[in-house]
């Protein structure tokens, strides 16, 4: 009597935490059904921030779909090892950079190893690798096995970083996996902002902050740059894309150092053709120069040219002259930073103090905080370049010592903008550049049609095997469908519940559940008729069908179970989507056909409703 109350109660806490688990998934679409009834877009505005609370709370516990049901992005990115294994060199000549060109043109058009890659072109030229890489008294062998782990590392490292990135941006349920030595394969459902996620990801958030060299300097620079172009009798553009004056530029500083006006195009100055300069020494170049600009940058013989330690870099975001041409400013730093973002504990996107212009607010460790204090105490009155991945973000004034560590990061367009700048800040800076290898996106009229045709295919299924038990088992079928339902509600909850996403392969899943689920009531009804036919009574047939069914049940779902846990395992993407809900349907079936239906037959037997004709 005991055990079954006890059975009765798990049942009846099963259904209602299966319940509660989907109450905010029909919630979420009751919303949706709600707002899509509305025939403004006003009403529907309004209806949302009354119930704003409401329908967020439902739409973050609901059921999530899958990428190949709600749409979204699918991207391959690759890890570049060629600049890993660059940064991890040293003593770097002329001979190393033209190994590692060669090294990277073989990578773009294979997918070995770049490791294999690497080891192959040193024993070409019959160089050690401690020749560049580590001690000078390690062997290749040991140096391989060094590089190895740092490429491993470097996979596993930008892999939790872009989940880190993804989950502060709020991506349900993201797929992230590694393929190969060099590849990540990332699925995220839902996402609608594709060029927002682009950027997102790509960045490796290397944040530096560099002191700028003296507006003198400068000029320098680029006047040397300038005569070495001309008389190289180097190409440069057809016309110049500069404003015709400076009247459309930013006004010059006061205390502005003399220098020559670039803003007339001339054979004889190619580089100012491309490249202006205020009074007060800075530099700029337009948007439709930007590229040109960037691509001399990064020319060896152009970088040659420039002060020992040093280098141009362009602003991350342009300033908007009188006639709204947009100018870049480019500025020469120093090369070693003064202080990186490894220091940074925590970011925060908000408001300048005048509460227009957004802006990233950065704390640091202690030890960062100690260095900024010094640096800062050191360069009061001089600049310091905040450097994001080779742009600069803002240049602003020391004014005084900064004893709290704390800094800003300005220059940003939309607050947008400065909450992925704190996501990437948040997550860390990525051990080498990433890039888009591959990308697709699923629009949401194709993931519409693939969930008709899922849920289609689960209804016909759940119809063919429920008529079928009732039609061959008669009332015993009914018990049988009643387990089947509650089977599938337990498998959706236990989704929802834990903020899974249900792929097309899930539903294949579920599908499969559904004919083992009456397979094992199929197995314990033949045991009863086989009871029944030996004259027993339908008391005692029932309780020697169930006991006697037992072990071939037990033994066909562990089977199974094991089936999908090397599925999930070793499989990736769909497979491992299938596996989950063929684990949690298994599972399911397993209790409903051994408890549920159990428990409605003594219920059905203590009110005598059942015969030896009950069972077909």
């Amino acid at each position: 009597m005991k055990n079954k109350r006890f059975n009765l109660l798990l049942i009846a806490v099963v259904t209602l935490v299966a319940v509660w688990s989907l109450w905010p998934t029909w919630r979420d679409y009751t919303y949706s059904k709600q707002l899509n009834s509305f025939g403004s877009t006003q009403d529907s505005l309004k209806y949302v921030m009354s119930h704003r609370e409401e329908i967020e709370d439902a739409r973050k516990k609901s059921l999530k779909l899958g990428l190949d049901l709600r749409g979204g992005m699918h991207l391959v990115m690759e890890v570049d090892q060629v600049d890993l294994f660059e940064q991890k060199a040293w003593n770097k000549d002329a001979k190393f950079s033209t190994i590692m060109q060669s090294v990277r043109a073989k990578a773009a058009q294979s997918d070995v190893r770049v490791i294999d890659l690497l080891v192959g072109e040193f024993r070409n030229e019959n160089i050690p690798l401690s020749r560049y890489f580590y001690d000078i008294r390690n062997s290749d062998q040991e140096i391989v096995k060094k590089l190895e782990k740092e490429s491993e590392d470097a996979l596993n490292r930008a892999k939790e970083i872009i989940r880190n990135r993804i989950d502060q941006y709020g991506v349900a349920e993201p797929v992230i996996t590694t393929q190969g030595s060099r590849k990540i394969i990332i699925e995220l459902p839902g996402v609608s902002d594709e060029n927002r996620v682009r950027n997102l990801l790509k960045g490796t958030a290397k944040l530096e902050f560099r002191l700028l060299r003296e507006p003198e300097v400068m000029v320098r620079t680029l006047d040397r740059i300038n005569t070495y172009l001309a008389q190289n009798s180097l190409p440069v553009p057809a016309k110049a894309p500069l404003p015709p004056d400076s009247a459309s530029a930013p006004a010059p500083q006061p205390g502005s150092v003399a220098a020559p006006p670039a803003s007339k195009p001339s054979s004889a100055n190619p580089l100012y053709d491309l490249v202006g300069i205020f009074q007060n020494g800075t530099a700029y170049t337009s948007e439709h120069s930007r590229e040109l600009v960037l691509s001399l940058l990064r020319r060896a013989d152009i970088q040659a040219l420039m002060p020992l330690d040093t280098e141009l870099l362009l602003a991350a975001k342009p300033d908007v002259g009188k006639n709204g041409e947009k100018l870049y400013p480019i500025y020469l730093v120093k090369k070693a930073p003064e202080l990186t973002g490894g220091v940074i504990t925590e970011a925060k996107a908000t408001f300048g103090s005048q509460g227009v212009q957004p802006e990233v607010l950065m704390s640091m460790n202690s030890d960062g905080t100690s260095k900024w204090a010094r640096i800062t105490g050191a360069n009061i009155g001089k600049r310091i370049a905040i450097v994001l991945d080779g742009a600069v973000y803002s240049a602003p004034v020391v004014q005084s010592k900064i004893p709290n560590g704390n800094s800003v990061i300005n220059g940003i367009e939309s607050l947008e903008e400065a909450k992925d700048l704190e996501i990437v800040l948040k997550a860390g800076a990525l051990p080498a550049p990433v890039r888009i290898t591959e990308e697709r996106s699923v629009g949401p009229s194709l993931g519409a049609d693939y969930i008709r045709a899922g849920i289609q295919s689960l209804a016909w299924a759940f119809l063919a095997v429920s008529v079928f038990m009732l039609f061959y088992y008669k009332k015993a079928g009914i018990a049988a469908d009643i387990a089947l339902v509650l089977n599938i509600l337990i498998v959706l909850s236990v989704l929802a519940g834990f903020n899974a996403s249900l792929s097309l392969p899930g539903i294949a899943g579920i599908v499969l559940t559904i004919g083992m689920a009456v397979d094992a009531n199929v197995l314990i009804y033949e045991r009863i008729r086989e009871e029944l036919a030996e004259g027993k009574s339908v008391i005692s047939a029932v309780t020697q069908g169930y006991d006697r069914a037992f072990s071939s049940i037990l033994d066909s779902h562990v089977t199974t179970l094991s089936a999908a846990f090397l599925l999930y395992t070793y499989g990736i993407g769909p497979i491992q989507g299938f596996a989950v809900t063929l684990m949690i349907g298994t599972s399911a079936s397993l209790f409903t056909a051994i408890v549920v239906t159990r428990e409605i037959f003594h219920l059905l037997l203590a009110k005598n409703l059942m015969s030896e004709k009950s069972f077909g």
